[in-house]
C-alpha cells in the first residue's frame, strides 16, 4: 500500500519539528510554507496549546502532580511530560528537567540506554535513559499526528527521521530502536540533518534550483543546532545533460552549539548577579542556563527587543520575594556569541586544546574550544582534496556555494560573520543559498520532502555512506606482558557505499573467536575517501580514524567443536534504511553472524 503522506520529523536537541507533504499531489514551491504541522501539547495544567515546535525537554512529575498534566495525547504523564510545560519547568524544576537527550546518545563514556538523566540530579528523582526520553518525544508526536490524520496511521507513512551527519551507527540505531519502541514500523528512513537542509532549499526553488547552481559547483552546509554542529559537502555533477547533487563529505562529530551558547550567556549573567550581591547555588546556575535560552532565542531573532529581563527564584520561601533578576542586551548578548563562536579567523587557524584535568566530572563532552569557525576551517582543510584541493590539508576546499541552517543565524550579524570568514578564505567568495526565514523548521520540511521525492522518483542527492567502515583485527604473535598485540585494520565498507547494497570483503580468513566472552571493535574515517573494501591499515593517525564504541558479547555456534576460533571471510550491507551491517560468514560451516553498531549496556 502506497503512503498517503511523506512525512520528516526533525528530532533536535532543543525542538522537535514536523513537517508533511501529500504524496497524492505535486509538490510547489508554494506548498513549503505551509508543510509544518501544528503540534498540540500541555502549555499549564489543564491547558492544550499548539506550537509549531515540540520542546526537546521531559519534565518527570511528582506523584501528587500526575493527575492534572493527563491530556488526550498523553494519559499516562508519570513517565514525563514532553514539549512546552517541561521547557517551562526547567527554570524552575532543573532537577526535574531532562534536556540534551540527543546530544547523549551519542555520549561513550556513560552508558547511552543507562537511565541517568536528568544528570547529577537528586537520588528522589526518578531517572530515564536517552534512549527513553527520545521515545517519549516521538511518543507524543505520533499521538499529536494521529489527532490531526485520523484514519491514517503514522506508522503507515512514508517517515524520515533526521539524525547528524556526525552521529555514529551506534546512536543511529538507538534512534532507530526508539522509534520503533515509540510505535513507528521498521520503514522509516534515517536521513542526516545537512542532507536534509539541503532538501529544503530544493523543495523551494523547484526546478529552478538548476539555475542558481552550475556542473562542478560545491556547496558547503553548515547546520548548527542546538548540541552539535554539522558540515557537509555537496557537489553538482552532470550526468547525460541533467545536474545531480553527491555528498561529497561529513565532519566529525562536534558537540557544540546552542547548549553552549546558552551557557556562556548564563555566565555573563551570573556574574552581572554576582556583582549585584547574588551568589547563585548549582540548581540556581542551572536554571539560569534555562533561562538564558529562551533569551537568546528572543533577542537574536530578526525582530526581538533590544533587551530582556533573566529571571531565576532565589533561596527565600516566597515567590515573588525571592525571585532575582538582571537585563541582558542585545549588543551584548551578540558580541559574546560571535566572538566566543564565530571569531574572525585565518584559513589556518584551529581548534585550541587545552590541557585537561587529570580528574573531571563525567557529564557531556563539549568541545574544548567552541569557536565553531576555526572547526569549519579545519573540516575544508581535511577535505580540500575533494574539490581537486591539496588532500595533505595545506589548503582549504573551495566551496562555490554556502547553505546556512540552524535558528541561531536568524542573526545578520551572525550570518555575516559566517560568510564573511569562510569568503576571506576562498579565492572567489562564495554565494549564500536560501535565508533566514524558516531555518529552524527546515530540517523537518526537507525531511519530508525527502520522503516526497522518494515516493515520487524526485531529485535525490546520492553519495552513500559518510564515511569508510573498519574492524580491528588483532596480529598474531608472541605475547608480551603488559604489552597489547598489535592491532591492525581492514576496510570492510568504503565511504560512498550506497543503500541497497552489499560487498564481499577480499582477503584471507581472519579467525572469529567463538564460545567465550570477546570484545569486538570497529573504527570510521571520513577523511580516507580512497580507501577501498579490503585496505588493511598498520598503523593511523586519531585524526584519520575513529574508534566506535566496541561490542562485547559471546558468540556461538554448534559446529565450532574444541576450536575457539573459527575462520570467517566478510560481507558488507548497507540496508534501504542506510543502516551498517557486518556478516561474518564461517569457511567451514554455513554459520553466519551479523555484527551491526548497535551498542547495548548488557550484551546480548
Amino acid at each position: 500500500m502506497t503512503a498517503a503522506y511523506s512525512v520528516g520529523i526533525d528530532l533536535g536537541t532543543t525542538n522537535c519539528v514536523v513537517g508533511t507533504f501529500s504524496n497524492e499531489t505535486d509538490v510547489s514551491p508554494g506548498d513549503v510554507a505551509d508543510a509544518v504541522m501544528p503540534i498540540d501539547q500541555l502549555a499549564q495544567p489543564g491547558q492544550m496549546e499548539s506550537f509549531l515546535h515540540l520542546p526537546s525537554f521531559l519534565y518527570l512529575p511528582r506523584d501528587g502532580e500526575i493527575e492534572s498534566l493527563r491530556t488526550a495525547l498523553q494519559s499516562e504523564p508519570g513517565g514525563g511530560v514532553a514539549g512546552v510545560y517541561a521547557r517551562n519547568q526547567a527554570a524552575d524544576n532543573p532537577q526535574r528537567v531532562v534536556v540534551a537527550a540527543k546530544s547523549w546518545l551519542c555520549h561513550q563514556s556513560v552508558g547511552r540506554g543507562s537511565a541517568v538523566l536528568p544528570w547529577q540530579s537528586p537520588a528522589d528523582v526518578p531517572k530515564v535513559s536517552a534512549v527513553a526520553a527520545t521515545g517519549r518525544y516521538l511518543s507524543h508526536l505520533i499521538a499529536a499526528w494521529q489527532s490531526k490524520h485520523e484514519g491514517h496511521r503514522l506508522a503507515d507513512q512514508q517517515v524520515v527521521l533526521t539524525v547528524p551527519a556526525s552521529f555514529d551507527p551506534a546512536a543511529r540505531e538507538l534512534t532507530r530502536q526508539a522509534a520503533i519502541d515509540a510505535g513507528l514500523n521498521e520503514n522509516f528512513v534515517l536521513l542526516e540533518e545537512p542532507q536534509a537542509a539541503v532538501y529544503r532549499f530544493l523543495a523551494e526553488r523547484g526546478d529552478n534550483w538548476r539555475r542558481e547552481l552550475s556542473a562542478g559547483d560545491v556547496m558547503l552546509v553548515v547546520d548548527v543546532g542546538g548540541g552539535t554542529c554539522d558540515f557537509t559537502l555537496v557537489s553538482i555533477d552532470e550526468d547525460d545533460g541533467e545536474l545531480n547533487l553527491k555528498r561529497m563529505a561529513v565532519g566529525n562529530h562536534l558537540l557544540v552549539g546552542g547548549d553552549n551558547m546558552d551557557l556562556a550567556l548564563a555566565h555573563m549573567a551570573s556574574q552581572k548577579l554576582a556583582a549585584e550581591g547574588h551568589q547563585l547555588d548549582p540548581w540556581q546556575s542551572v536554571a539560569l542556563w534555562h533561562a538564558c535560552r529562551a533569551t537568546k532565542e528572543k533577542l537574536l531573532s530578526g525582530e526581538g527587543p533590544d533587551e530582556q529581563t533573566v529571571s531565576v527564584l532565589g533561596r527565600g520561601s516566597s515567590l515573588i520575594a525571592s525571585t532575582i533578576s538582571t537585563t541582558l542586551h542585545r549588543d551584548e548578548v551578540v558580541a559574546c556569541v560571535l566572538d566566543g563562536f564565530f571569531p574572525a579567523c585565518s584559513a589556518d587557524e584551529r581548534p585550541v586544546r587545552q590541557p585537561q584535568s587529570g580528574f573531571q566530572d563525567i557529564g557531556l563532552p563539549f568541545e574544548q574550544d567552541p569557536a565553531i569557525t576555526k572547526h569549519i576551517a579545519t573540516f575544508l582543510a581535511q577535505h580540500s582534496g575533494a574539490t581537486g584541493g591539496d588532500a595533505s590539508g595545506s589548503s582549504l576546499a573551495q566551496p562555490t556555494h554556502v547553505l546556512l541552517n540552524g535558528g541561531v543565524f536568524r542573526s545578520s550579524a551572525i550570518r555575516d560573520r559566517v560568510v564573511q570568514t569562510i569568503a576571506s578564505w576562498c579565492e572567489t567568495a562564495p554565494t549564500v543559498l536560501g535565508g533566514p526565514e524558516d531555518l529552524d523548521t527546515s530540517v523537518a520540511i526537507g525531511a519530508a520532502y525527502y520522503g516526497w521525492s522518494k515516493q515520487s522518483g524526485g531529485i535525490r542527492i546520492r553519495g552513500g555512506t559518510a564515511r569508510s567502515y573498519y574492524i580491528g583485527i588483532e596480529t598474531a604473535g608472541l605475547a608480551i606482558p603488559g604489552v597489547p598485540r598489535p592491532l591492525r585494520a581492514l576496510c570492510v565498507a568504503p565511504q560512498g557505499m550506497e543503500e541497497g547494497t552489499e560487498t564481499d570483503v577480499p582477503g584471507d580468513p581472519v579467525g572469529l573467536v567463538v564460545g567465550a566472552p570477546a570484545r569486538f571493535r570497529f573504527f570510521a574515517s571520513s577523511v580516507r575517501a580512497d580507501d577501498g573494501v579490503g585496505v588493511q591499515l598498520d598503523r593511523w593517525s586519531e585524526d584519520e580514524l575513529v574508534e566506535s564504541d566496541p561490542i562485547e558479547l559471546t558468540l556461538t555456534s554448534h559446529q565450532a567443536g574444541d576450536d575457539p576460533f573459527i575462520p570467517v571471510q566478510f560481507r558488507s550491507r548497507v540496508t534501504e534504511l542506510g543502516m551498517f551491517e557486518l556478516w561474518c560468514h564461517s569457511t567451514k560451516s554455513d554459520d553466519a553472524w551479523k555484527m551491526e553498531f548497535n551498542v547495548r549496556d548488557d550484551a546480548d
